[in-house]
């Protein structure tokens, strides 16, 4: 059961504003874009912070860790692994981009390497561009808050592309 108190309620900071018309109603053409299917959002001509920083906690340290996963015994999935590995290196010099591991390590069951993301910016920019190239290999995508909240933002704040790998969370256990 989803636990709606350990996270930030998503109206925090825009309460008592006049209602948004809803889908449930019947909208008028001025309150439908183009499309004539999506509802007009109210423009007030300031981005959200978060295109320039991540919001708490994250912006206080490496804002997403990305997983991606390979089989080590599956000499198909190691050579495609590799590959990408030496592509990311090569398209995306800026990321953190960490040795690749031909076993498991850590919480991961199966051999993977990781990429770390730093600004809204490289999310981005790489996330879109794994979608694409990852090809059959499973990606978490997981935030970076505090260690207390290691088994959280594996779980509970974590993103798959592909199919999800169980992790061994015994080690959060154990810190």
């Amino acid at each position: 059961m989803p636990n709606y108190h350990e996270s930030p309620w998503p109206l925090e900071g825009y309460e008592n504003l006049k209602p948004l018309p809803d889908l449930q109603g019947i909208l008028s053409t001025s309150e439908k874009n183009e499309d004539g299917k999506s509802i007009k959002n109210p423009q007030h001509g300031v981005l959200s912070k978060a295109y320039t920083e991540f919001p708490d906690p994250l912006a206080k340290r490496c804002g997403f860790d990305v997983h991606i996963y390979h089989f080590q015994n599956n000499s198909d999935q190691v050579a495609f692994a590799k590959a990408l590995w030496e592509r990311i290196r090569r398209e995306f010099p800026e990321l953190r981009i960490y040795r690749f591991f031909d076993r498991p390590l850590g919480p991961h069951p199966i051999a993977m390497f990781e990429v770390n993301l730093f600004t809204p910016a490289q999310f981005g920019a790489f996330i879109p561009w794994l979608v694409i190239h990852r090809g059959p290999l499973s990606v978490l995508i997981h935030p970076n808050t505090t260690s207390e909240e290691n088994e959280w933002n594996h779980t509970q704040r974590a993103m798959w592309l592909g199919e999800r790998i169980p992790l061994d969370l015994r080690v959060f256990q154990q810190e």
